[in-house]
């Protein structure tokens, strides 16, 4: 896959940069969900993260359901990057 660095840098498209990387361990959930519940329809929020969090994706999936898309921008050991869009 191509590397993804828009983890470090705003954009102007509704694409929000989340890097869970400096969230210490305890809080990323809960800081995740914060964030989620922020956007609106038609927003994105772009996270990056060290390693694949396969049990947060079974959460964000039972909690938010078909308003969430998840796509993974990059899938790459130590660089996850995924696109969280709600959807209306």
């Amino acid at each position: 896959m191509q590397t993804i660095h828009a983890c470090n840098h705003t954009t102007a498209e509704a694409l929000y940069p989340f890097d869970a990387r400096g969230i210490a361990k305890r809080f990323r959930h809960a800081a995740i969900f914060g964030a989620l519940d922020a956007l609106q329809p038609g927003e994105t929020m772009r996270f990056c993260n060290d390693h694949d969090p396969l049990p947060l994706l079974a959460q964000l999936q039972a909690r938010y359901g078909a308003h969430l898309t998840i796509e993974y921008k990059q899938r790459e050991p130590g660089a996850i990057v995924i696109d969280f869009s709600v959807v209306g």
